[in-house]
C-alpha cells in the first residue's frame, strides 16, 4: 500500500493558485497574499532622462490598485497590508532585482503569498507587464505571468495588471 504524505506547502500553495488543491483545502481559510506595489524597469532609450517619473508613479500605482481589487474580490484570497513593509527594495520599489527577498519580507507581514508586479518600458509605446507570485515559506516561484502591451500607453498598465492577475488568479470554472 502506497505512503500518503501531505501536500508540501509551496505544491499546496501552487494548486491553490491553479484551483487544483483538493475539496478539503478549498474549505480551509483563504491564501493571505501580500501584493507589493508595481515596479518599473525601463529600458527605453530615455530612460532616467525622458519621461515624468510623477506620472509613471500614478500609472505604476493605478495598476497596484487594480491587481489588489481584482485578488481582494476572490473568495481564495485575503490582502495582506504591505504598509508596514521595511526595507530599501520595498521604499525603492526595486524588489523584481533581488530575487525572491519579497518572500521573506511578505512572510514578516504574515502572508502565504507574495506578488510583484513589474512593468518593463522597452520603448515609449512598447511594454511588458509581468507578475511574479512566491511561496512566503520557502521563497519558490509558484507562478510567473506577463503579457505584452504593443502600441500602448503607460495609462494602460492598470489594464494589463487586471488582465495578467485576472488570467492567474481567476476563480476556479
Amino acid at each position: 500500500m502506497p505512503c500518503l504524505t501531505a501536500p508540501k506547502p509551496a505544491l499546496l500553495a501552487f494548486l491553490m493558485v491553479l484551483g487544483l488543491a483538493a475539496p478539503a483545502a478549498a474549505e480551509t481559510a483563504p491564501t493571505r497574499v501580500a501584493v507589493f506595489a508595481f515596479e518599473l524597469d525601463d529600458f527605453s532609450g530615455g530612460a532616467g532622462i525622458a519621461g515624468d517619473a510623477a506620472s509613471d508613479r500614478r500609472y505604476l500605482d493605478e495598476a497596484t490598485t487594480e491587481a489588489r481589487q481584482q485578488i481582494g474580490a476572490s473568495s481564495r484570497y485575503t490582502l495582506v497590508d504591505t504598509g508596514p513593509a521595511a526595507g530599501e527594495e520595498v521604499r525603492a520599489r526595486t524588489l523584481y532585482r533581488c530575487h525572491g527577498c519579497d518572500a521573506d519580507i511578505a512572510r514578516a507581514l504574515g502572508a502565504d503569498l507574495s506578488l510583484v508586479g513589474v512593468v518593463t518600458r522597452i520603448s515609449r509605446t512598447e511594454f511588458t507587464l509581468r507578475i511574479e507570485l512566491r511561496d512566503t515559506r520557502t521563497g519558490d516561484l509558484v507562478m510567473l505571468r506577463s503579457s505584452g502591451l504593443r502600441m500602448g500607453a503607460d495609462y494602460a498598465w492598470s489594464r494589463g495588471a487586471r488582465a495578467v492577475v485576472r488570467q492567474a488568479l481567476a476563480e476556479p470554472q
